[in-house]
């Protein structure tokens, strides 16, 4: 019978605490940047059933922002997963 390891349980044995806290804020970062894009997509959506076009767009582009974002947290949490192992 061949065991085979578990990658989640071997990467959390890797990295300080420190590192792993890191990792935390980060992915709890991420998650209120894409929450902050969903309300801003929703009020976008309102705007535009009200016919206030205007306000709409500047809902998508903050929206827009918190998406770039967390794209760019998951970048940095992408690059140290695969430094990592």
């Amino acid at each position: 019978m061949t065991t085979t390891s578990n990658p989640v349980k071997a990467e959390n044995q890797k990295g300080s605490t420190t590192e792993n806290q890191k990792g935390i804020e980060n992915h709890k970062e991420i998650a209120s940047h894409c929450e902050a894009a969903a309300k801003n997509h929703l009020e976008a959506a309102k705007c535009h059933t009200e016919g206030n076009h205007e306000k709409a767009a500047q809902c998508t582009i903050k929206a827009q922002g918190h998406i770039h974002l967390a794209s760019k947290g998951q970048r940095q949490d992408a690059k140290h997963h695969a430094l990592n192992n």
